[in-house]
């Protein structure tokens, strides 16, 4: 005999007392039967009657009941509400995917994976923020120009009316349109603006400022007798020294420019070499090596035309703001655009970088206008990207050197060079040790090693030498990494703009598609970054605290600056 759970209904009780009354009477005139329970009603099937007895009990009472039954269960709140599609947002938990076409309201709270990674519960979690494009934001629009591409041609570096011999370079080079951002920095330094160009990591920045400095520079070759520096370029580390010094020279060749690279970490000797020879069109140097070159007195900047300072935050940060306001001392820096013109000029100012410090504004603001500077903003700038995918995994501090092992052997078997960044400089000396037990094939670099151990490393890197390159945040500065697909963040980077530039090394303008970004979180405070960082993505925003405007210098700070 079959029966139903009724609940604490009356008016039920009463009908299944009824129900039984009737079988009891039922049972001693006929025997014992049997009882059939259906969603229609009871029915009471004897064996010497084909008339059944049937209890109907109404359809909205059984609703009901289901209802009351599914809430007390508490099933309710499990049931998946995310939308069907490609996925933006994987977690672990199914139910906190989100689709690339939903959109969070304008006070809705998003649901984040990482919201318990405090505690040691969540080992083992993961969620991925997948790419939703093939190409970088700064070429999309050549790449996925569609039909339409037949009635709109897509514009060539002709288009700033820059000498065929520049255009012929670079299309030797592959390089045949231009980027956004190259698309709105290099007329306005053509026309002898100030610029302040703001721009996502891989978008093109240095051909932006180069190419317009070159095409300035052959257009008025030097007729002294004694040459003097034309254009000074400064960056925060030699390797990205070299590589600007690679490319400049690759793009001045036809037109006999000369172009000198003073590094630091070198003695004085070392510096006054590269100058023996006379003095350069364009320098590109370092902070210290540029100070004591001029402090020897082996440069002067007497005919500046052009000052690059490249690399901005880092630039401006506390370790090089002195330094570099010591060379702007030396320099005089056009405050308005006909000063950048005639026969008596000063040097037009070209500030690069994706995010600017509070140090900016008060620097610049003693030796030029900043109303004369002339912002280029990127539409993605401090956006995460949306072509690379990002995977961040809780995990123990023991566990994360199995988890990077399995990560090198995928990355061996798809041929991807792969960059490992570690917090310290003894962080990275532990793990290479720990990797030549494991035996992968790796190199080193970090800012504690002598410049003589230095030199090369990354050059050996970029030519195929090895594929695993473990590193500090010395090289997630501008550096040219075409050839990484993917990126490991072994210790969590500290600040937003750590995060951004580590994981700009990989899906840059004119490399490898489907590069990744794959970080390891260890500690608590760790998860407060992650927990900003997917919430941007889930918002699809930029991420907070992220500076892209000179900040003018308060009142007090200008008053500072008169009694000083």
């Amino acid at each position: 005999m079959q029966s139903v759970k009724i609940g604490r209904c009356a008016l039920l009780t009463s009908k299944i007392s009824q129900v039984t009354l009737m079988r009891s009477s039922c049972s001693s005139q006929f025997g014992w039967g049997q009882i059939a329970c259906t969603g229609a009603g009871v029915r009471r099937m004897t064996s010497a009657s084909s008339q059944p007895v049937v209890i109907r009990i109404p359809r909205r009472m059984q609703e009901h009941i289901e209802n009351i039954k599914q809430m007390q269960s508490k099933k309710f709140d499990k049931l998946p509400t995310v939308k069907p599609g490609r996925l933006l947002i994987k977690s672990k938990n199914p139910q906190l995917n989100q689709s690339v076409g939903y959109t969070l309201g304008k006070f809705e709270q998003p649901d984040l994976t990482s919201k318990a990674w405090k505690s040691n519960k969540a080992l083992g979690d993961y969620f991925s923020i997948n790419s939703i494009q093939s190409a970088p934001p700064s070429v999309l629009k050549q790449k996925d120009v569609g039909d339409h591409s037949a009635s709109t041609p897509q514009k060539t570096f002709k288009c700033f009316n820059i000498c065929p011999e520049l255009v012929e370079t670079l299309h030797s080079q592959n390089i045949i349109h231009p980027t956004t951002v190259q698309m709105q920095t290099i007329p306005k330094i053509l026309k002898g603006r100030n610029i302040l160009c703001a721009a996502e990591t891989g978008s093109g920045k240095t051909l932006a400022y180069l190419l317009p400095i070159i095409h300035r520079l052959q257009e008025e070759p030097f007729t002294d007798t004694e040459r003097n520096i034309r254009a000074v370029v400064i960056v925060p580390s030699r390797e990205l020294a070299e590589q600007v010094t690679s490319v400049a020279r690759s793009v001045s060749k036809p037109f006999g420019l000369v172009v000198k690279v003073a590094g630091g970490g070198r003695g004085v000797g070392n510096i006054k070499v590269a100058f023996t020879h006379g003095q350069p069109d364009v320098l590109v140097a370092t902070p210290g090596a540029l100070l004591k070159a001029l402090w020897k007195r082996f440069i002067n900047l007497n005919q500046l035309n052009f000052l690059v300072i490249d690399e901005a935050d880092t630039m401006f940060d506390e370790s090089f703001a002195g330094m570099l306001e010591n060379i702007l001392s030396h320099t005089e820096v056009a405050s308005r655009l006909s000063e950048t013109v005639g026969l008596i000029r000063k040097a037009q100012l070209v500030v690069v970088g994706a995010t600017f410090p509070g140090g900016v504004g008060e620097v610049l603001s003693k030796v030029t206008d900043l109303a004369s500077m002339v912002t280029v903003k990127s539409r993605m700038l401090h956006h995460l990207m949306p072509h690379v995918k990002q995977t961040f995994l809780r995990v123990k501090g023991a566990d994360k050197i199995l988890e990077l092992h399995q990560a090198l052997k995928k990355a061996e078997m798809e041929h991807k060079g792969v960059l490992v960044f570690c917090n310290s400089a003894s962080t990275v000396n532990w793990l290479g040790y720990s990797l030549d037990e494991m035996g992968v094939r790796h190199m080193r670099l970090q800012g504690e090693m002598p410049a003589t151990m230095r030199e090369g490393i990354f050059r050996n890197f970029q030519r195929g030498n090895v594929d695993v390159l473990i590193c500090t945040d010395i090289a997630s500065r501008g550096l040219d990494t075409q050839r990484v697909g993917l990126i490991v963040n072994y210790d969590f980077p500290e600040t937003h703009t750590d995060y951004i530039h580590r994981a700009g090394r990989v899906g840059r303008a004119g490399g490898s598609e489907g590069g990744e970004v794959l970080s390891f979180v260890t500690h608590r405070w760790d998860v407060e970054l992650v927990q900003r960082i997917e919430k941007a993505a889930r918002r699809r925003t930029s991420l907070p605290g992220m500076e892209s405007e000179i900040q003018k210098p308060s009142n007090k700070t200008e008053r500072e600056m008169r009694e000083k």
